[in-house]
């Protein structure tokens, strides 16, 4: 199981003092969507270049020109980029098959918006992406709603995909996350709200680990 690190709302300076506080407990680093509007694929590169042992996530949702979107990615640095899974399965097949032509860069397929979760998980894990993420957004955290039902959903139909889990996770709720043995765990705020985030960062490592 593996720890990301959600960057959402800091500029490049600030995203690289962060991860500087907390490098040494995660193992990938999400430029997140408003960075990448923001700052554009430069952020992506400046953060490979100072942290050349982490993985950079781009989290493009892209919805079109997969394989063009991922190769431009791939160019700024990115180890792993995002798609989202509601594109057309040309999309989807058009990015996976321009990761591998790139080296090995992995496609993390974010369920946001989905809605018979079942379906298309099964329907994208057929099409050989490397990470099915299901993904309760920032609008919906903030009516109650959690990932964890959802992971639960797509864990049973999975079979080749890696499954990764994000919204809202806080160190009192990843317990609860870490039960359902995602292989990945990402985290934005429970760790860049924090006063003290190497601590935070450091007891999420630990959990995560041992699950």
């Amino acid at each position: 199981m593996e720890l990301q690190l959600a960057l959402d709302l800091v500029d490049i300076p600030q995203g690289i003092a962060l991860v500087k506080e907390v490098e040494s407990y995660i193992d990938i680093v999400e430029i997140g969507t408003p960075i990448v509007i923001n700052e554009g694929l430069h952020a992506v590169k400046a953060m490979k270049e100072a942290f050349p042992n982490l993985k950079v996530l781009a989290d493009l949702k892209v919805m079109d020109a997969g394989g063009y979107e991922v190769q431009k990615a791939s160019e700024a640095g990115a180890d792993i980029v995002t798609i989202l899974a509601v594109a057309e399965d040309a999309t989807i097949k058009g990015a996976v098959e321009e990761a591998k032509k790139q080296g090995g860069k992995k496609i993390l397929v974010d369920m946001i918006g989905v809605k018979n979760l079942e379906q298309r998980a099964k329907e994208i894990d057929a099409l050989g992406v490397d990470y099915i993420c299901v993904h309760t957004g920032y609008d919906l955290q903030a009516e109650g709603q959690s990932p964890f039902e959802a992971l639960q959903t797509v864990k049973k139909v999975v079979k080749n995909s890696k499954t990764a889990v994000a919204g809202g996770i806080k160190l009192s709720t990843l317990a609860e996350v870490v039960k359902a043995q995602p292989d990945l765990v990402i985290v934005g705020g429970g760790i860049t709200g924090e006063d003290d985030k190497k601590t935070v960062a450091s007891q999420m490592q630990q959990l995560i680990k041992q699950g």
